[in-house]
């Protein structure tokens, strides 16, 4: 009893060790953004000596951070759910039909590998489609990139999910009236949900953290997103650090709000299928 108690003891001491060492740079990051100057380079210090605003002041009223933000909510938004829409519709097609010559695991294996392409070999045929098109430097151009490019990562993702629901039930709908596309949304994607949001989640954090791409195709407030209005803090003789902390509190915030908001439906999905 003594020795199971001992071991309990140590998980918990391991645990919390892992949380200590897994939030203390976000800790870190919200102590600086709250820091002055001075106090910043003063030493090393867990809390703020003198608590001040001014870096997130000076973050939204100097460094257009209100529109780098709004701008980042709008691109992803935008990007993720028409890549959801039109992903899931192919992902949809790919479980339900078998096409000749195994052209389904080509498909898959074709949109994983426009995935996993390295963004750097993107950049130039990507600009040069955009400047063509009068798109550059603007949020449709983004979100027309980013649409791209998720919806590879959805189909892939959502084809194994949506494999994993029995035909019978969306049979049964059709015989009681539905169509196929009203059977898939009344009965197949509510049970695909978790898969969704696991699906979603990946994609927003993908989207919402691209520095490269964003920061070839946009140049000024009006369309650069978080990443990029983040880096025009590193200037060519000094660094802004406090508002750069201030930036990444900022930033970070959607992504933990959205992540709350979803975390029971994204557990669920990364256990859909595990066990039969």
């Amino acid at each position: 009893m003594t020795r199971e108690r001992g071991i309990s003891y140590a998980r918990v001491a391991t645990l919390l060790l892992a949380i200590v060492v897994a939030l203390f740079p976000f800790w870190w990051m919200l102590v600086t953004s709250f820091k002055q100057p001075v106090d910043i380079f003063k030493g090393v210090s867990l809390v703020p000596q003198h608590p001040t605003g001014d870096n997130y002041n000076r973050l939204f009223s100097n460094y257009h951070m209100g529109d780098f933000l709004v701008n980042s909510l709008i691109v992803v938004t935008v990007a993720v759910a028409v890549s959801l829409v039109l992903g899931t519709l192919a992902a949809y097609a790919l479980a339900r039909y078998r096409l000749r010559f195994h052209l389904n695991e080509s498909a898959l294996v074709v949109s994983l590998l426009v995935r996993t392409l390295p963004a750097i070999l993107l950049v130039i045929p990507l600009y040069l489609t955009l400047s063509k098109a009068g798109l550059l430097n603007t949020r449709l151009g983004l979100i027309i990139i980013y649409t791209g490019l998720n919806t590879s990562f959805v189909i892939w993702m959502m084809q194994s999910f949506l494999e994993e629901i029995p035909k019978e039930i969306e049979e049964a709908a059709m015989v009681d009236g539905d169509s196929r596309l009203r059977a898939l949304r009344r009965v197949v994607l509510p049970l695909a949900g978790p898969g969704l949001a696991a699906t979603a989640i990946f994609s927003v954090i993908v989207t919402y953290n691209d520095f490269l791409l964003a920061l070839t195709v946009t140049s000024t407030p009006s369309a650069q997103t978080v990443p990029v209005g983040v880096s025009t803090l590193i200037g060519k003789i000094q660094i802004e650090w406090g508002p750069m902390a201030a930036a990444g509190v900022v930033g970070a915030l959607p992504i933990m709000i959205f992540a709350i908001l979803v975390q029971r439906h994204f557990v669920r999905g990364l256990t859909l299928g595990a066990v039969k």
